[in-house]
């Protein structure tokens, strides 16, 4: 069944992360993706690794980098510095609907490829723009990565343990949420030009991402007054909601609501603590009184022990798992997340599953992350 976006058309001039993560999530929908790559170079990230992934035929291969972000694509091979590279993509524009990319300020321009210059071509066409600062301001000609954007959006000040330096998130969650932002985007200016027939430009940056997905610690500032801080593990607004050691390793405990935390106390035989702490605000506030109290406890059974009787009394836990007992997890097993495309060439890549279950659309494996062609 053909996907929602089938009708879609995506000229992908985006490398690194967030655009090609974007555009991916475009073509799971259905989208025809055609990607943009410096002939015989490619995009940077192919040789990001190892770890590579050997082709059927022999050779090197791609980077698990590149294999991540750049499935339901067909490569081509343009040299957009070239007049003749111009007016190739330039063709396919007029055919097209939406194009990403993320050259810095103003680098598309001199090749004729910006978007007042492409507008006249293809009135319709949505064309977002992803850089570490945006468009405008002071910053605008910076070049920006996610590890820079994690400390300079506020990100690595709140991650990490109290007493500890800065530190960054284990993956790239800026370029990866600026991607999911551009995304939703351009699914919003489809839907308007569906009404108005005129598409529209989308300024996207990096910083800007980072900022708004603070979510609670942005408004615990913004109403508090205060910059919030390290906590390592726990939570700023939620007690006990943080990792536990146990026996024999470590859990997560998870408490959300006070009839939650009333089974807990009644599992452990504390019954007083219910009484003593009633209420999220007061356990909060008893936060270094309460937790060691807690955790003393927690060291008197294994994880699995505990796992089994946390779920039995509805306490929400879980295991501390790494990426391969993540992906043996029997739900994570069930839910098909891990996935297999063919290329032509008889190379089986994995991949991670979409996580959007469509009723109607279902996602569409269709096309494994393309063989840059010599």
């Amino acid at each position: 069944m053909a996907g929602p976006l089938s009708h879609i058309r995506v000229l992908d001039l985006s490398r690194v992360l967030a655009g090609p993560w974007s555009t991916q999530m475009l073509g799971d929908l259905g989208a025809e993706v055609v990607k943009i790559e410096r002939p015989a170079v490619g995009d940077d990230t192919r040789v990001w690794g190892p770890p590579f992934l050997a082709p059927a035929d022999g050779g090197q291969g791609d980077a698990g980098y590149f294999l991540c972000t750049n499935r339901n694509k067909v490569s081509r091979q343009i040299d957009i510095t070239t007049k003749e590279g111009q007016a190739e993509i330039r063709a396919l524009v007029r055919d097209s609907d939406i194009l990403v990319e993320n050259y810095k300020v103003g680098g598309l321009k001199k090749y004729g490829l910006d978007y007042d210059s492409l507008k006249t071509l293809n009135p319709g066409l949505v064309y977002c723009s992803i850089t570490g600062f945006g468009q405008t301001g002071p910053y605008a000609q910076r070049p920006g990565y996610d590890f820079l954007i994690q400390a300079m959006g506020g990100l690595m000040s709140i991650t990490g343990e109290p007493d500890g330096p800065p530190q960054k998130v284990g993956v790239a969650v800026a370029d990866l949420m600026t991607g999911m932002y551009a995304t939703v985007g351009i699914l919003a200016a489809l839907a308007h030009r569906e009404r108005t027939g005129e598409g529209q430009y989308i300024d996207l940056a990096l910083l800007d991402c980072q900022v708004a997905m603070l979510a609670n610690q942005n408004m615990n500032y913004l109403v508090g007054g205060t910059a919030p801080t390290r906590m390592g593990n726990a939570h700023p607004n939620i007690v006990p909601y943080q990792v536990m050691a146990t026996a024999d390793s470590f859990l997560i405990l998870a408490i959300g609501n006070d009839s939650q935390f009333r089974s807990f106390c009644r599992l452990c035989g504390q019954e007083d603590w219910i009484t003593e702490y009633p209420t999220n605000a007061v356990r909060v506030g008893q936060r270094d009184r309460l937790v060691p109290l807690i955790e003393a406890i927690m060291q008197q059974k294994n994880t699995a022990e505990w796992i089994r009787l946390l779920e039995e009394h509805n306490v929400p836990c879980g295991p501390v798992n790494n990426i391969a007992e993540a992906f043996d997890d029997p739900q994570v097993i069930h839910r098909n997340m891990r996935r297999e495309i063919t290329r032509p060439d008889g190379t089986v890549i994995p991949t991670v599953a979409n996580p959007i279950n469509f009723s109607k659309t279902p996602v569409d494996y269709k096309t494994a992350p393309p063989k840059l062609e010599p």
